[in-house]
């Protein structure tokens, strides 16, 4: 099995990029926290092994990863920017309470998704993707 770090490695080689360790310090923090955190969070956790990073750096690095789809944006309904590291197809969960995000993962609702579209499609729009964002709040139990 191979570590994080070697993982990490050969995506950002598979896309052609560079391997920095910026770029690493940024996909670990995305990973280790694995809430969808903020910016802010990410150069917190960023900052307890590399405290001269700069912030400028880690938004570049933040560009890079979505321009080449390693991580992807979020955003919540306070027009927070999240970043999500799973690139598998999945759906959020968002709870407007607490602000957070689950991924949700649901194989019948994409197969019903993709052949609703399948057949009616919207006339003139090609789909690319189709994800779901689904607001609430948890209950108590």
């Amino acid at each position: 099995m191979k570590s994080k770090s070697n993982h990490i490695i050969e995506n950002l080689k598979d896309k052609g990029l560079k391997v920095t360790p910026q770029r690493i310090a940024v996909l670990v923090a995305i990973q280790h926290l694995k809430s969808h955190p903020t910016t802010e969070k990410i150069i917190e956790y960023i900052k307890k092994g590399y405290p001269n990073i700069a912030v400028g750096t880690v938004y570049k690095v933040l560009d890079t990863l979505v321009e080449n789809n390693l991580v992807k944006r979020v955003k919540t309904e306070k027009d927070i920017m999240r970043y999500d590291g799973v690139t598998e197809h999945h759906h959020h969960i968002y709870c407007t309470e607490s602000e957070r995000i689950e991924d949700y993962y649901d194989e019948e609702l994409d197969s019903l998704l993709s052949r609703y579209f399948s057949k009616k499609g919207i006339r003139g729009f090609e789909i690319e993707e189709i994800k779901i964002h689904i607001k609430g709040k948890y209950r108590q139990t």
